[in-house]
């Protein structure tokens, strides 16, 4: 195995799916106090989230509350409770041409912009015969850090 071109930073984010939003949101929001940053809805991504953060600046993790805009279509962004988890990455291209080549299994759709305006890939939850290793179950988001991230965390 060559040495590994990038580094995990920290964590980013976790998204929480549900049918309704609106009773994930009565626990974070309204109980636990965590406020909304932001909205996003895509068709696309069947998907209709209220972004929240917790913390600032480069410890900022995001906490994603998603329902799907049609719970018979895919992705099914409801029926995994923890929908994903979110790492930064201080070089996406790299990181995802290198895990690639060791038999990591990614999510169609490659490089492309989140919700959270970062470049995103998703690395699959389950292997596949080409590429052996995946989530285990669970789907892993890696974000392009941005350089006040990778300035804090890269230490």
């Amino acid at each position: 195995m060559s040495t590994r071109p990038f580094r995990i930073l920290g964590l980013q984010q976790i998204a929480l799916g549900g049918l309704d939003k609106g009773r994930l949101a009565r626990l974070w929001v309204e109980l636990l106090g965590v406020p909304v940053t932001g909205n996003y809805r895509s068709e696309r991504e069947n998907v209709d989230e209220d972004i929240l953060a917790l913390g600032t600046g480069a410890h900022k993790v995001e906490v994603d509350l998603m329902q799907p805009l049609d719970a018979a279509s895919k992705p099914a962004v409801h029926e995994t409770p923890l929908n994903h988890v979110g790492l930064w990455v201080d070089d996406l291209p790299r990181a995802m041409e290198w895990l690639a080549a060791q038999g990591v299994r990614f999510a169609p759709g490659g490089i492309r912009r989140g919700g959270a305006g970062y470049d995103i890939c998703f690395i699959h939850p389950r292997a596949s015969d080409a590429f052996p290793i995946a989530g285990e179950g669970v789907l892993i988001e890696l974000v392009q850090a941005p350089p006040e991230v990778i300035a804090a965390l890269g230490r």
